[in-house]
């Protein structure tokens, strides 16, 4: 796992003071944390102030309500993960504070065209096959820089693009994203006597600065790049932009649904397709809730995205 989280093992973590950070985090604030645990406040701001001794750096900004710094959201994944290791083996070290039935707390990076598809299916385990709960918390970056999160350790799971693990972390392939150059009819009329270099020059929808689908597809299919662009960091707004006619995009093939069969949007560049592999980054110390996890999002998966 990360190193500064390894070296913490080293010296002994003292998973009071882990509770004391989560229960400072989940109940947003020191005096409701301190009810939470039964313990006074003051015992809650000295465990805190002794695990950012041992860490040499903080773990809480003192905003309202408190915040967990990087360092901190570390500590956090990893309490999550060894408390589901103990409800796995039948155990209760961990949870004396909390019921039989809370949810365990599964920090999961993602990129958004994933969570706008196929991912709420795959989070929607049966209940058949998990025991317990899982809370989910989405981390959303696009899918070419979303691994510095499973690197510095912030997160449990990790949906990229990338096929390398991380250290300490495992891979399965879940398939790609199929992306199709898309646009309004009207726009596609407006801008069709465009060609070659010249579509460097059309309006084109970029979700954020990472997003550089439109740019490899105009490499491919005229050797430039998109010189006037419109960012537009929301799924749904993207598609909708696309429709009203801001620009052209790419968008996943299986967010498309009816949109061409009603007429709201067609192929910019018909017989062009561009294949996004994704993959289900994880630790090897995985716990028996997050491996049901990722058998039931690799099924899901199976089912909505390009097999390659």
């Amino acid at each position: 796992m990360n190193n500064k989280l390894a070296s913490c093992e080293k010296i002994m973590i003292n998973y009071q003071q882990l509770e004391a950070l989560h229960a400072v985090i989940s109940e947003a604030g020191f005096e409701k944390a301190a009810a939470k645990l039964f313990i006074t406040q003051s015992a809650v701001s000295r465990r805190i102030q002794q695990l950012e001794l041992l860490l040499g750096e903080p773990v809480l900004v003192r905003s309202q309500p408190p915040k967990a710094t990087a360092a901190g959201q570390r500590l956090l994944n990893h309490l999550q993960q060894v408390m589901q290791l103990e409800v796995a083996l039948g155990i209760n070290a961990l949870n004396a504070h909390y019921s039989d039935d809370a949810p365990l707390t599964v920090r999961l990076a993602t990129n958004a065209d994933s969570l706008a598809t196929w991912l709420p299916e795959a989070l929607a385990l049966p209940e058949t096959d998990i025991d317990g709960k899982l809370r989910f918390e989405l981390v959303v970056e696009d899918q070419s820089v979303i691994l510095k999160r499973m690197k510095a350790g912030e997160v449990m799971v990790c949906i990229s693009a990338s096929a390398e693990p991380v250290n300490g972390g495992l891979v399965s392939p879940l398939g790609a994203l199929r992306y199709q150059a898309i646009a309004s009819p009207a726009f596609i009329k407006r801008y069709n006597a465009f060609q070659g270099a010249e579509l460097a020059k059309v309006p084109c929808l970029i979700f954020d600065e990472h997003d550089k689908l439109q740019h490899q597809f105009l490499r491919d299919v005229a050797q430039c790049e998109p010189e006037f662009v419109h960012y537009c960091p929301c799924p749904q707004g993207f598609k909708q932009a696309m429709i009203a006619g801001l620009g052209y995009g790419l968008l996943p093939e299986i967010q498309l649904g009816d949109a061409i069969a009603k007429g709201e949007l067609a192929l910019f560049k018909p017989g062009y397709a561009l294949d996004t592999p994704l993959y289900w980054h994880y630790w090897q110390t995985e716990s028996p809730q997050l491996k049901a996890l990722r058998q039931h999002a690799l099924r899901v998966a199976a089912k909505h995205l390009v097999q390659i």
